[in-house]
């Protein structure tokens, strides 16, 4: 499936991956591919992606690698998935 991850500053960050865990405001939330659409509110915490992802130089301090997946930690945001597209609006 396919993720951008767009804040107010800049596109952090967008390509393939294999999945994502997204910090929903009813709890943590996981999406793979072929998930049903979506749209929820995300409160603070942690986006995790998990596969191999290249992150270009001007992001890299915002991301860090955690039990082997790629962390994102944010303070709200949304998030929608359709036709296996994911697209973060962090804060």
């Amino acid at each position: 499936m396919y993720l951008e991850i767009v804040s107010p500053e800049a596109t952090l960050f967008s390509g393939e991956i294999e999945s994502i865990t997204v910090p929903g405001v009813d709890g943590e939330f996981q999406m793979l591919n072929n998930h049903a659409p979506i749209v929820s509110i995300l409160s603070a915490g942690e986006v995790k992606i998990a596969g191999t992802i290249t992150l270009e130089e001007d992001v890299q301090d915002k991301f860090i690698s955690k039990d082997g997946k790629t962390v994102l930690t944010i303070n709200s945001g949304t998030v929608e998935m359709k036709d296996n597209k994911v697209i973060v609006l962090a804060d």
